[in-house]
């Protein structure tokens, strides 16, 4: 059986002269310059003087902005819009590249000179619709949203939701969502603690990281790096939330 879920799912930040190194992570990302176009290497390609990018999870990249603000929408591949973006590339491509305000205008679908973050929110959300999952992957997903803080999750913690083994509960999230379980629950556990960090600025680091899932603070830290190319104390200190979706 299958279940209809509208669930855009997006963490949108706004950076300031943020300089991160070669990392990647497990959502959709779409950075756009606010003002002055910056420079970014993907997939080991250099780029300069570029206004944005969009790019599937799991590509390598890295971004510098020094001198501008950059606005950066990261959006959950399960997600409704993380699927139609999915349909968005050409056969194997991982990332396309903004080299202008043209691109964004015409990528997005919207009106020139009316560019700002909220624009290309909404030009987004318009196009949504309901989406068909397993029922199945819908327990699991709104268990990891409940729960997600909870240190003492397994492969058999969700298959024992479901009554499905770990290895068919598995294959069937992967072919569903396009992430592995271990992957989702990491992401919703790293985007809380983004939201955290920003939402609540006077909140420690350390107590987010409890708080969210992790062991401690340098997990927090080891995984953060991992997904967002730098640690949280720089994020928290070079960024400020805009939404959450």
């Amino acid at each position: 059986m299958t279940k209809q879920i509208y669930n855009p799912f997006i963490l949108a930040l706004k950076a300031y002269n943020l300089t991160v190194e070669i990392h990647h992570h497990s959502a959709y990302q779409i950075v756009l310059s606010n003002d002055s176009p910056f420079t970014s290497t993907i997939n080991g390609k250099l780029y300069e003087g570029i206004h944005g990018f969009l790019i599937k999870p799991h590509v390598t990249h890295l971004c510098n902005a020094e001198k501008g603000t950059l606005s950066i929408l990261n959006i959950e591949p399960y997600s409704t819009i993380g699927l139609k973006l999915s349909g968005r590339f050409g056969k194997n491509q991982d990332y396309i590249v903004f080299n202008s305000k043209t691109d964004i205008y015409t990528f997005f679908q919207i009106k020139e000179d009316s560019f700002d973050i909220y624009t290309i929110i909404n030009a987004l959300l318009l196009k949504l619709s309901t989406t068909n999952y397993d029922e199945r992957v819908t327990k699991i997903v709104e268990y990891i949203k409940a729960n997600f803080f909870e240190q003492d999750i397994t492969p058999q913690t969700f298959a024992d939701i479901v009554f499905l083994s770990p290895s068919r509960l598995a294959s069937l999230f992967k072919q569903q969502t396009g992430s592995s379980l271990s992957k989702y629950l990491l992401w919703t556990r790293l985007r809380q603690a983004v939201y955290l960090a920003l939402a609540e600025k006077d909140r420690t680091l350390t107590d987010i990281a409890y708080d969210t899932g992790f062991y401690d603070l340098p997990q927090l830290n080891k995984y953060m790096y991992e997904m967002f190319g730098m640690p949280p104390k720089a994020l928290k200190q070079n960024s400020d939330l805009i939404q959450v979706y």
